[in-house]
C-alpha cells in the first residue's frame, strides 16, 4: 500500500481536492441493477474486506465503467487479485477494481506485450497520468473471476486519497441499492478478564444466545462480544455490519463503526474479533480507529455490585435498519483466582520481548502483540529430527507484522543448506513452509503467528500433471496442475517449440496454470513441444515435455 500512495503522489493524484471531495459522486461501475455478494469491513482472515463485491449474474465480461471523470494510475496482473486496474478520479478519491477478466484496447496489448518482455504472467505498469484519462461512464475494463475468487463479480476498493485510507464506497450507491433489512445477532460472548474477573464460576469464555433471558453471573472486569451479521433485500448473502454500539445501563460503554481503516490498521482485525465474534472492547496495543470506548477501561465492564446489570446491543447497518439485543448479567461474589504464569514466558504489549532457548531465538518487538501474553511454551523432541518442535504457544497469537524466528539444525540428513525450510506445524501435526534461509547453524525466518514451528528438509521436486492433454488442441489451451508437499511453488516457465510461452494462473483457488495458444506466436496446422519447468522454494526443479497438435 506504501507503495500504491507513493505512485499516487508521482503522478499528482494526492492533495487539492478538499472542496471538491465533499460533494463528490460517483455512478455505478455497471448500467445494470447493483446486488452485493460482501460488503466493506466484512470480517476476513488476518485482514478486513477492503471493498464492495458487486454480483455479475454469475457470468464474466461485464463492462465496467469509470465511476467519474480521472485517469488509470495503475495497471497490474497478479496471482491474488488477477487482472487489476486502479483509477485516480479528480474528486479526491481513488479505486481498484479487482478480479478482472481483461483489459480493453490498448491496455491488454500492453501488458500482454510486457508479460512477454519479462518472461512474467504478473506485471505491474504505472502509467503518467496523461496516458489514459477516463470520463465517468466510460468503460475501462472487463469483470471476471480471476484471482482469490469464487465466483464471477467486482471487487471494487475506494481510498481518500489524500490519506490512502480505505473508506466504505456503499454511500455513493446507497440510492441504486434496495436494503430493508436490519442486521441479526447469532451469539453473545463473555471474556472474563484473566486474573480479575470471573463469569458462571468460569474464567475461561462463555457464549449465550442473543436475547437470553436467563441472567449470566458475574464478578469482576469482564468483556463481551457479539457474533452478527447484515441482510440485503433478494440475496441470500450475509455481510458484515456497520455499526455495533454497547450500553450497560444505558450508557454506552463501546462503539464501533466500520467506515474506514488504514492498510496499517488492517491486521488489527486479529485484536478486534475472535473468530467470527467482534469484542466490545479494546486491546491495550489495538489501535484501530474504527473502535471508541466510552469508558475509562477499554470498554470493559466491572462488575462489583451485588445486582443486575442491563446489558443492550445496538446493531445498525449503513442504510440505518437497525436491530436491537438485551441480556442481563447479574453481578454476584464469586472467588477470582489469580492469574499464574511463568515469568520468562511472558510477553508484554509494550515493550521488546526476548526468547531464547537452546536452538531457539525470537524475537517480538514492541508494538507487534496487541496485549500482554503468556505463552504455553513446550519443546518437542524427535531423535531423529534435524531440527525440535519449538510450541511457542499451543493457540495461535496473531502478531502485526513479522518477527525474527532462529532454529538450529540438530543434524545435517542433507549435504545442501537450501533444501531446509521453516516448518509452522498445525494442531493436527501437518506442515507447511513459513521460509527460511540457514545462517550459521540455524534457520532463519520471519513469523506473522506464535504458534509451533519446526525445520523440515524438502529434496523432492514438484510433481507436474497434464490435464486433459488430448484437448489441448481442440481447445486451444494447455493445462498443468502442480503438487509440492514440501516448500510449495516457487517459479515456473514454459516454452512451446523453444520459445517463451506465457503460462499463468488465471484462478488460484484451483491449482492449474494454463497458456492459451495464440496463433499470432505459435503456428497452426502442426505437431508442437511444449516444456515446462517448475522450481520450489529448495530449488528442486522438474521439467514436463509433451507434445500436441494445434
Amino acid at each position: 500500500m506504501k507503495q500504491y500512495i507513493t505512485a499516487l503522489m508521482l503522478a499528482g493524484c494526492i492533495g487539492g481536492y478538499g472542496q471538491e471531495k465533499k460533494q463528490a459522486t460517483f455512478i455505478p461501475p455497471f448500467d445494470f441493477p447493483l446486488t452485493l455478494s460482501g460488503n466493506f469491513g466484512e470480517i476476513r482472515s488476518n485482514h478486513f474486506h477492503g471493498g464492495l463485491d458487486f454480483k455479475t449474474g454469475g457470468v464474466i465480461g461485464k463492462p465496467v465503467r469509470a465511476l467519474a471523470d480521472g485517469y488509470i494510475s495503475r495497471i497490474r496482473v497478479t496471482n491474488g487479485s488477477g487482472y487489476v486496474l486502479d483509477v485516480c478520479y479528480h474528486n479526491g478519491y481513488s479505486t481498484i477494481n479487482r478480479h478482472l477478466s481483461g483489459f480493453i484496447s490498448p491496455i491488454a496489448e500492453r501488458v500482454e506485450e510486457l508479460q512477454y518482455e519479462n518472461e512474467s504472467w504478473e506485471v505491474e505498469i504505472i502509467p503518467e497520468p496523461d496516458e489514459y484519462p477516463v470520463k465517468s461512464g466510460q468503460q475501462i475494463a472487463w469483470s471476471g473471476n480471476t484471482g482469490y475468487s469464487f465466483g464471477p463479480h467486482l471487487h471494487l476498493d475506494m481510498f481518500e486519497t489524500e490519506s490512502g485510507d480505505y473508506i466504505d464506497p456503499m454511500p455513493f450507491f446507497k440510492s441504486k441499492i434496495k436494503d430493508t433489512r436490519a442486521p441479526k445477532a447469532d451469539g453473545i460472548m463473555f471474556f472474563p478478564q484473566p486474573g480479575e474477573g470471573v463469569v458462571d464460576g468460569k474464567q475461561g469464555i462463555k457464549t449465550i444466545l442473543p436475547n437470553s433471558e436467563r441472567p449470566v453471573e458475574a464478578w469482576g472486569v469482564i468483556g463481551t462480544g457479539i457474533k452478527a451479521y447484515d441482510y440485503m433485500d433478494g440475496v441470500n448473502n450475509h455481510y458484515g455490519v456497520y455499526s455495533v454500539i454497547l450500553t450497560v445501563d444505558g450508557n454506552e460503554v463501546f462503539r464501533s463503526t466500520v467506515d474506514r481503516f488504514s492498510q496499517e490498521e488492517n491486521r488489527m482485525i486479529n485484536s478486534w474479533t475472535y473468530g467470527q465474534y467482534m469484542k466490545s472492547f479494546i486491546d491495550p496495543g489495538n489501535t484501530l480507529r474504527l473502535l471508541k470506548a466510552s469508558n475509562e477501561n477499554r470498554g470493559l465492564v466491572t462488575i462489583d455490585e451485588e445486582r443486575d446489570y442491563q446489558f443492550l446491543y445496538t446493531l445498525k447497518d449503513a442504510f440505518g435498519n437497525t436491530s436491537k439485543y438485551s441480556f442481563v448479567v447479574r453481578g454476584r461474589k464469586q472467588p477470582i483466582e489469580p492469574f499464574n504464569y511463568r515469568e520468562k514466558y511472558f510477553f508484554t504489549w509494550d515493550k521488546t520481548n526476548y526468547l531464547q532457548e537452546p536452538g531457539l531465538s525470537l524475537v517480538v518487538p514492541k508494538g507487534m502483540l496487541y496485549k500482554n501474553t503468556p505463552l504455553n511454551y513446550q519443546v518437542k523432541a524427535d531423535s531423529g529430527a534435524v531440527a525440535f518442535t519449538y510450541q511457542i504457544n499451543d493457540k495461535s497469537i496473531p502478531l502485526h507484522a513479522g518477527c525474527e524466528l532462529r532454529i538450529g539444525l540438530r543434524r545435517k540428513t542433507v549435504a545442501d543448506t537450501a533444501k531446509y525450510y521453516v516448518a509452522r506445524v498445525t494442531p493436527k501435526g501437518s506442515k507447511y513452509s513459513v521460509g527460511g534461509k540457514y545462517e550459521d547453524g540455524y534457520m532463519k525466518t520471519s513469523i506473522r503467528e506464535l504458534g509451533t514451528y519446526t525445520v523440515a528438509v524438502d529434496t523432492v521436486p514438484p510433481e507436474i500433471i497434464p490435464v486433459n492433454k488430448n484437448q489441448w488442441g481442440r481447445n486451444g489451451k494447455i493445462v498443468y496442475r502442480l503438487k509440492d508437499k514440501g516448500s510449495g511453488v516457487a517459479s515456473y516457465r514454459g516454452t512451446i517449440d523453444g520459445k517463451y510461452a506465457l503460462f499463468g494462473r488465471p484462478n488460484i483457488v484451483k491449482s492449474y496454470w494454463e497458456c492459451k495458444l495464440d496463433p499470432k506466436r505459435v503456428k497452426k496446422g502442426r505437431k508442437h513441444t511444449v516444456e515446462f519447468t517448475v522450481v520450489d522454494h529448495c530449488g528442486n526443479t522438474s521439467i514436463a515435455r509433451e507434445s500436441f497438435v494445434w
